[in-house]
């Protein structure tokens, strides 16, 4: 099992997007911390950062961690979670 930890994870709205995005990359065992900001899973651990990053949770640390940009698209990936 892989582990990522990411940023802008509010709630769990924003972890049922994450969930619900890394199944349709063919992931699976998904588990999203919104307390530890972590993402676990099995399967392919880049495809699982560049899907989260795509939603605006890239891994903590890097660059984009920081972007205002990516903070912005977590928010609508966050609201597409809640609704569902």
């Amino acid at each position: 099992m892989s582990k990522i930890e990411v940023v802008n994870i509010k709630c769990h709205g924003c972890a049922k997007s994450i969930e619900d995005s890394l199944i349709k990359k063919g992931l699976k065992n998904i588990k999203v911390d919104p307390n530890s900001q972590t993402v676990e899973f099995d399967g392919d651990i880049d495809v699982a950062e560049k899907t989260l990053s795509k939603m605006g949770y890239p891994k903590a640390g890097s660059s984009e961690a920081v972007s205002l940009f990516k903070k912005a698209k977590s928010y609508a990936s966050c609201m597409v979670g809640r609704l569902k």
